[in-house]
């Protein structure tokens, strides 16, 4: 079964060569913005989803995850990348379960992370972690849909920042089949180089959150894929709350102005 379509081709010809922003939305509106802007691929952002319905980080169920896909997928034309999370499962059988729930909504790209969300144990045991990414692998082979598989390690995000640590877990996760590599929170170049070196010649993906490099800099280092996460979102809620505080302690409307004409970007 070969189930492969236009947007999972034009994702993988993305990672074959150059470095390209991945910008994150986080609704179908903020996808076709993004769109409109010019960016060729788009993820979701499992924060950005959280906050649109009031709640932290990590409190989404699989369920409204994969309908939030379905709809950021129909809304925009450009391949779409999945934060699945840690694949809503500890065990692989159940990632590959719901990795394959995943695959059907029409995204051309799909992440895993390594996080247990246990505070005394962060991170899942090393071969449970490897054997939950080759399930993803299975999972997405035997779909015939060929979506590219992430395999984020997310040490320097729980408290774990140990660089030869996170780069044995993404070795090992390039060997279960990852198609690209991902340690979201690095923020050293060095570290950066390290990794892209590591795991050569599959490509690496580099979170940018904070403006401690530039998409030029991250490119020469051999970053092929940047994302952003939530930081878009963060940047949409930091203007809407500065300009609600306003109103509220103030009664001022001292930020209605110079607005995007909204309309006009989403019409067609």
């Amino acid at each position: 079964m070969d189930r492969r379509g236009d947007k999972t081709a034009e994702f993988e010809r993305l990672h074959s060569s150059g470095c390209f922003v991945m910008a994150n939305p986080w609704d179908a509106g903020s996808a076709r913005a993004l769109e409109q802007l010019g960016f060729k691929a788009l993820a979701t952002t499992s924060a950005g989803l959280a906050w649109t319905l009031g709640r932290a980080d990590a409190h989404v169920t699989r369920d409204e995850v994969l309908d939030h896909l379905r709809r950021v997928v129909s809304a925009v034309t450009v391949p779409v990348n999945a934060d699945f999370e840690g694949g809503y499962a500890v065990e692989p059988a159940g990632v590959a379960a719901n990795v394959t729930m995943a695959a059907d909504t029409g995204i051309a790209g799909l992440s895993i992370e390594d996080a247990s969300g246990v505070t005394s144990d962060p991170l899942f045991p090393f071969d449970l972690a490897v054997e939950r990414i080759a399930a993803a692998r299975r999972a997405i082979d035997e779909s015939g849909t060929g979506i590219l598989l992430t395999a984020r390690s997310e040490g320097f995000v729980v408290g774990r920042p140990d660089i030869d640590e996170t780069i044995r877990r993404l070795c090992a996760y390039a060997d279960a089949g990852a198609d690209c590599l991902y340690a979201p929170w690095i923020d050293k170049l060095e570290h950066v180089a390290a990794i892209v070196s590591a795991v050569s010649p599959k490509p690496v993906n580099l979170l940018i959150n904070a403006p401690f490099t530039t998409v030029a800099e991250a490119a020469q280092l051999g970053v092929r894929r940047i994302s952003v996460g939530g930081t878009l979102a963060r940047t949409a809620w930091d203007g809407f709350l500065r300009a609600a505080t306003e109103i509220a302690d103030q009664g001022t409307f001292s930020r209605f102005k110079d607005l995007p004409d909204l309309n006009a970007l989403l019409a067609g």
